[in-house]
Formats: C-alpha cells, structure tokens, sequence
C-alpha cells in the first residue's frame, strides 16, 4: 500500500502530473468513446452516402534519355507534372469530342509515379465507361507527347551536332588551303609551321567524325525511347467494394474519433483540475480519507452483497465516530446528494440502536424530510425546523459544501463533520475553499469518505504530519516533547475501506 506523507516543508509540485492525467482521462471513457464510435458511424455513413464516383486505371512504361539506375524519381515526378498540363487535357479531349473545359478535366484525373519509370494514371467519369475512355484517351495523348518532345529533342541535338561539324569543314578547309600554299623550304622556323598546320588538320579531322557519330547515335536513340513508352496495362475500371469501404472508412473514423476524444478528455482533465486520487482529495481538504464507496450500483448478485456489506462497514465505522464523540457530528456532501443522504440514514438507524437520533436534512433540492418514511426509520427534520427536535437526542446533521453553500450555517449541523466527495466533481480552488471555510468556522473534519474512487487508485490518501492541516479528530493524542523545542503530534493511521468495484474485481 502506497502511504503519503505531508510535511511541513512542501515539495515540489510536478507542472503535469502524469498519473493524475491518466486516471482523469480513464474516467471520461464515455466521452472519447462516444466520440470514436460517432467517429466510426460517420464514417461508415460517408461510405454509403457519398461513394466514389466510376474510376479506370492504366499504366504506362515510360522511357527516357537520361534514365540512370540512382535516379530519386525526378524523371518521373516531371512526368506526372507534365500530364496534368492544359496541353495533355486539350489533347485528350480532342480525342474524346469533348466539350468539357482543361481546367475543369484536370480535377477529375490525376497521375502516381509507381517507379521511376511507370507511370499510372487514374480517372473518373460518370460511368464506368467513360472512365475507361478517359484513362485510354489521357494515355494515348501523353504517350503521343512524350515521344514527340524526345524525337524533336534528338532533332534539335542532331542538328546542333551536324551544325558544329560543318563549321569544323569549314576550318578544315582553310587549314588544307593554307597547306596546300606553303611549298617546301629547308628554313626550320617555315617547317615548323607546316608541322602545326598538320596536326591541326589532323584535329579537325577526328572532330569531325565525333560530331558525325554523336549525331548518328542522338538520331539512334529516338527509335529506343519511341518502342519503349508505351501503355502496359490497358485501361480498366476499377471495382468499389462498398462493405470494404464501409469498414475502412469506419475505421479509419473511429481512429480519428478516439484519437480526438482523448485529446479533448486530456485538455479538459489539466484545464479543469479536478482532483480524482485519493492523495490528492486529502491533500487539498486537509483530511485523511477513511473510506470509499463505488458511485454505482455494482451489476451482478455476488457484487451487489460485496456492496451491501462495504456499507454497512462504513455505517459501522462512522457510528463508532459518532458515538465517540460529545460535539454533534454531520455529513457534508460535494457532488453526490443522494449518496450522502442514503449514507445519513443508514449511520442514523445503526445509532438509534442504542440511543435516540434526529437527522437535521439541510441538503439542497433532496429533502430527506419529505420523503415517505418507512417503518423504523430514524425522524428526520427540516434544517428551519431543527429546533422543534426533542431535547437530549443526538442530532446527526446533513448538509452541503457545494457551491453556493451557506458557510455560516455549517456549524449549526455539527462541529465535526465527515465529508462525502465524489472524486473527480470538485475543483482543487474550490476543495481549498471548503477546508479554508470549515476551518474559519472551525468545523473540525474528520475524515473524508470518496465516492466513486479510481479502482486501479493505489494511493490510500492519508495524512500524517497534520499541524498545518484540519483536524482529524479521532485516533489524536496529545502532543508530546521528543527532545527538542518543537511539540510533535502522533496519530494513528485510519486505514481507508476499500471497496472493488466491477473492473477492479475483474482483474
């Protein structure tokens, strides 16, 4: 069992505490799970409603000139780039008689680079017959371009090689002419420059070849890349599976649905504050908690008698408090009425065993005093008409300390109370204004009982060192020296009963 002390000297407080964040999000499973299966009807409703409309696909090899084997997919990138162009849709519409606009006819085709040099292009129609003509018509229309705008590249390479050779002839020419001027001398500097001249000639010669290959291999290629673009998969209609969509989509709107549910429940958790662990509700009051009861009924024969004796514990337990006690004692509750009031009437009748009880109901829009009493049950009487309840009886006061509560009459209900928190309903600001308010009026608490704690909740939320906090009543012993200037105050811990709900009973 995980114990928690509170000194005087405080420590830090973490900016997020995880495990408080966790549990508060756990709680509010209604909330991201209503949201992930509203996410999976959308979802499934989207699919049935609005289903994709006729779609072909096909696919073509597209080669090119500067194919390399380290290619990152630039080559076909500017491929897909190329068919969505008003020249490719005006092209393709051509072929159709198609009156519909390029820029119109673009939004209903688009084009994926499968590999560097595959290229798919799907389409959508009306139907799947015209689906299938577009996704023929747009292949057809970029297989034509592309293999134009490569034979008019090698073209113009052909040409500017051929261009290049004739201006090397033309040199050639001058340099035989000036050979063929030059007679033969025995000066060396006149020998010299016919070598010159020679090599020259020479040089010219083999670059007149190259330009003569190169343009011979830029007009060779052509043919390579005309055969090998070419459509390799004919256009088909693609089937729609609208179960399979269904599911898909469903799934794909309950993830999204989950995912935001849990970011709504976590942003309202840490925005809210609302304490959920029991260290943290004792914390904040200032008390110890001494049990905890589950917030709903428990399905199941075998857990509702774990629940029926769980309450009779805690009944026992506050009689024991109560009979101990010469100042009159109350139940105060914050965020759950009915518990309180229902833990009220059992604490009252285990006490009228031995003596006579008056139950002063003060709780705001559950009067106890109106409902129909039932035979043995304890009196119980309106807050305004407290002072009509026989003399020497004990009065066991219920009230509230939820907002809007009157402070000043708290301590007309009793002097020690017992508070009745539901965890998670209250705010950290508003548990410090109760503890701050019952002390003001110097209402001594003494212990806390949660309702519908977290049942994987391994903090027993009690508090040791308790100079600084409200008293706890039962269990304290006066203070004692220890040897040193400083009174120490020893208390015996009240362990909290605990009851397992459903899930934790599972486990």
């Amino acid at each position: 069992m995980t114990t928690d002390r509170t000194t005087d000297a405080q420590a830090p407080v973490p900016l997020l505490d995880l495990q408080s964040l966790v549990v508060a999000v756990r709680r509010r499973r209604r909330l991201w799970s209503s949201l992930a299966l509203l996410g999976v009807l959308a979802g499934g409703a989207l699919a049935v409603l609005l289903p994709p409309p006729p779609t072909a696909v096909t696919k073509v090899l597209v080669a090119h000139k500067e194919d390399q084997p380290n290619d990152t997919g630039t080559l076909i990138r500017t491929d897909v780039e190329l068919l969505r162009t008003t020249r490719i849709a005006e092209a393709a519409l051509r072929t159709l008689d198609s009156r519909v606009k390029p820029e119109d006819f673009m939004e209903d085709y688009r084009g994926t680079g499968l590999t560097n040099n595959l290229l798919e292009i799907t389409a959508t129609g009306d139907d799947d017959a015209q689906a299938v003509a577009r996704a023929a018509a747009l292949a057809d229309a970029f297989v034509t371009d592309h293999v134009r705008r490569m034979r008019e590249t090698a073209e113009a390479e052909a040409e500017a090689l051929l261009a290049q050779r004739e201006r090397t002839r033309d040199e050639l020419a001058e340099v035989n002419e000036a050979i063929g001027d030059r007679s033969p001398q025995s000066d060396p500097k006149a020998a010299a420059s016919l070598e010159t001249l020679f090599a020259r000639r020479a040089e010219l010669g083999s670059r007149i070849a190259d330009f003569d290959q190169r343009a011979a291999e830029a007009r060779t290629g052509t043919p390579r890349i005309v055969a090998g673009t070419q459509i390799v998969d004919a256009p088909r209609a693609v089937r729609h599976s609208l179960p399979k969509a269904a599911v898909t989509d469903a799934g794909i709107g309950g993830v999204l649905g989950l995912v935001l549910g849990l970011v709504v429940a976590a942003v309202g958790a840490v925005v809210a504050d609302r304490p959920v662990l029991r260290r943290e509700v004792a914390a904040h009051l200032g008390a110890s908690v001494i049990a905890e009861l589950p917030r709903r009924r428990p399905a199941g024969p075998w857990r509702s008698r774990r629940m029926r004796a769980a309450r009779e514990r805690l009944t026992a337990s506050l009689a024991r408090t109560v009979r101990g006690s010469a100042e009159p004692v109350s139940l105060l509750e914050l965020g759950h009425a009915r518990g309180t009031g229902a833990i009220a009437l059992d604490l009252a009748a285990a006490l009228a065993a031995r003596e006579p009880v008056t139950v002063v109901d003060a709780l705001p829009g559950l009067p106890l005093a109106r409902r129909r009493p039932k035979p043995g049950d304890p009196a119980v009487v309106c807050d305004e008409n407290a002072a009509q309840a026989p003399d020497g009886e004990r009065r066991l006061g219920v009230g509230s300390v939820a907002p809007g509560t009157a402070w000043t009459d708290l301590r007309h209900l009793g002097t020690r109370t017992v508070l009745v928190v539901r965890a998670g309903h209250g705010s950290a600001a508003w548990l410090h204004t109760v503890a701050r308010q019952l002390a003001d009026q110097r209402v001594t608490v003494l212990g806390v009982v949660l309702i519908d704690p977290d049942p994987r909740d391994r903090t027993d939320g009690t508090l040791w060192d308790g100079p600084d906090h409200a008293l706890r009543g039962r269990g304290e012993r006066p203070a004692r020296r220890n040897g040193t200037e400083r009174p120490r105050t020893e208390r015996l811990p009240m362990r909290a009963a605990r009851v397992p709900d459903g899930d934790e009973e599972g486990r």
